[in-house]
């Protein structure tokens, strides 16, 4: 298994709408994809803003190019949640599942 890691800033005044985004739109899309796995949504005040880290797993790499492309390292950052954003990784990182 395969997790996917993304951080992204949010505006303090952003961070709900963020979260409810992930939810309506960006997991529904995520459970329609074969080899998708589950998605765990990790934040944190911080100054200046809230700390989302997405984690995504996957059953392979293949399945992680389904969702990404052949570039799988592309973030996928749509618009609507860039606009929510002060900074956010345009690379992603992925680490092999070792325990749980």
């Amino acid at each position: 298994m395969i997790a996917r890691l993304w951080r992204g800033l949010a505006r303090p005044s952003q961070a709900g709408a963020y979260g409810e985004h992930l939810h309506r739109h960006t997991f529904p899309a995520l459970q329609e994809i074969p080899g998708f796995v589950d998605a765990a949504i990790l934040r944190r005040p911080v100054e200046g803003g809230v700390e989302f880290l997405i984690v995504t797993r996957w059953a392979s790499m293949e399945a992680i190019k389904r969702f990404a492309g052949s570039d799988s390292e592309a973030a996928v950052v749509p618009a609507e949640v860039q606009a929510m954003m002060i900074e956010y990784d345009r690379r992603v990182k992925h680490f092999e599942v070792v325990d749980g």
